[in-house]
């Protein structure tokens, strides 16, 4: 049977690609990708070395599988190498930053960022190769042409980020998630309906060969603070 609305198939299929493992492998791969995750840092710091569009396509496929609400995956990837629209972009963004800093982050917020060492200037939005405006649809259009609301926007979107930022890691290249606020700015530039919400600015390249992080930033929460286990 399909459905009209979103042209779904609903017969079930067997599970395509699931292998399990044995338990020592189990762990073994557990503790190799833990090992290499920990090795990815947000970056403030980018060389305007060029990268290859196909590898931005491919993560962008893999962020594309992420689970989300009712499969109706509700996000648009607005991916920007043009020079014209970074510089843009930047101009918008430290407007925003430029009022967040002076006040309206409040005293608590500014404390906690302190430590990260941001201020207003964000000139990587013009020197990284790529910029990635990562929105969240709240309606799509169906099979018949209508639009048709999305469930778990924000839940789908943000598990799609995550996706989008390991395949990024694992392609060898830094990430910087950036959040000004509000940024309506990004529809018009990205030409995106008023519908969809832009959750996140995904700054995408190479490192600078001089780039540094704060040691603050290395510092994670133990297991037994992120974690409780009931058995």
């Amino acid at each position: 049977m399909v459905d009209q609305q979103f042209g779904q198939d609903f017969e079930p299929i067997d599970l395509p690609d699931y292998k399990e493992m044995p338990v020592a492998e189990m762990r073994e791969a557990a503790k190799a990708f833990y090992e290499d995750i920990k090795q990815r840092h947000t970056v403030r710091e980018f060389s305007d070395r060029p990268v290859p569009r196909d590898i931005i396509e491919t993560c962008l496929k893999a962020a594309g599988t992420a689970p989300n609400g009712a499969n109706h995956q509700p996000w648009h990837f607005a991916v920007i190498g043009d020079a014209d629209m970074k510089k843009r972009i930047r101009e918008e963004a430290e407007i925003e930053e430029t009022t967040f800093y002076a006040g309206r982050a409040g005293e608590e917020w500014l404390k906690a960022l302190k430590p990260i060492g941001t201020d207003r200037s964000k000139p990587f939005l013009e020197k990284a190769p790529w910029l990635i405006a990562i929105f969240g649809e709240r309606r799509s259009y169906g099979a018949d042409g209508k639009k048709y609301k999305n469930y778990y926007v924000p839940e789908s979107v943000s598990i799609a980020t995550g996706f989008l930022l390991v395949a990024l890691h694992k392609a060898g290249l830094a990430t910087l998630t950036h959040t000004p606020n509000p940024m309506s700015f990004l529809n018009e530039i990205c030409d995106r309906p008023t519908s969809d919400k832009p959750y996140i600015l995904l700054v995408v390249g190479y490192p600078d060969e001089n780039a540094k992080i704060p040691r603050h930033a290395t510092e994670k929460k133990p297991l037994e603070e992120i974690a409780t286990f009931y058995e």
